[in-house]
């Protein structure tokens, strides 16, 4: 039985993987299922054992990039507190959010898969939730009521600059022919400019700094579970 396990999840990581590479290729209004079982090296029925459509496959997708997003960003806090410093946790959010492939090519207008990841209300909730946008907003209450950020700036300020530092910084990091030269760490001065942005001059202490980190851990989670909620649902209830 573990043999067998093993073999369908071998199966499906092909099947992922491949249609991860063509939607990234031509963009996810082009591809079909023929072409993902094509290039997975499985007949076309196998695809539809593990997803009941090209649109929940590739829901699918998008939904396991925040799922490493989130689970990284909880393996990272759970091990050192501290990560929830903001110097810390914007370069955490960069280097994730680099690595993101699908996410990257939503940003830069793939019409087809914006249509596909919003097209379900409940879908689109989540998708919303876990916008950088939200979790700022989610996030940036709980390290100010803790003292990890500054409190001489009106929060919802702190919140908009920080969300357009982040933008700014991704797109420079992800295009660095568009950016200045001459900074050999753009990451370096990216926890630089969120330190002299939102970080108090008086350190907080640890136990505030652990207290920020489990408030932020939960919210994590929140949006973690529901991501494995969504993929359960897009995938046949054999699997």
């Amino acid at each position: 039985m573990s043999q067998l396990v093993e073999l369908h999840s071998r199966k499906a990581a092909r099947i992922l993987d491949s249609a991860r590479e063509l939607v990234l290729d031509h963009g996810a209004g082009k591809v079909t299922v023929s072409e993902i079982s094509r290039a997975a090296g499985v007949g076309k029925g196998t695809v539809y054992l593990y997803w009941p459509s090209k649109e929940e496959l590739i829901r699918g997708l998008f939904a396991r990039d925040l799922l490493t997003l989130s689970q990284e960003g909880i393996d990272r806090i759970s091990a050192d507190p501290a990560t929830v410093l903001p110097r810390h946790l914007a370069p955490l959010l960069i280097r994730t959010g680099q690595r993101l492939p699908l996410a990257l090519r939503l940003h830069s207008g793939d019409a087809e898969l914006l249509r596909l990841l919003t097209q379900e209300p409940a879908d689109r909730e989540l998708f919303d939730r876990a916008s950088p946008a939200a979790m700022c907003a989610a996030v940036m209450p709980i390290l100010r009521r803790h003292g990890l950020i500054r409190d001489d700036r009106p929060l919802s300020s702190q919140t908009y600059a920080v969300h357009a530092v982040l933008g700014g910084f991704s797109a420079a990091i992800a295009e660095p022919a568009t950016a200045p030269g001459g900074v050999a760490d753009p990451v370096a001065v990216l926890a630089d400019t969120v330190a002299l942005l939102l970080e108090p001059p008086v350190p907080p202490d640890e136990a505030a700094v652990a207290a920020a980190a489990e408030e932020t851990l939960a919210v994590i989670r929140e949006v973690r579970d529901a991501v494995l909620d969504l993929i359960a649902r897009g995938q046949t209830t054999e699997h």
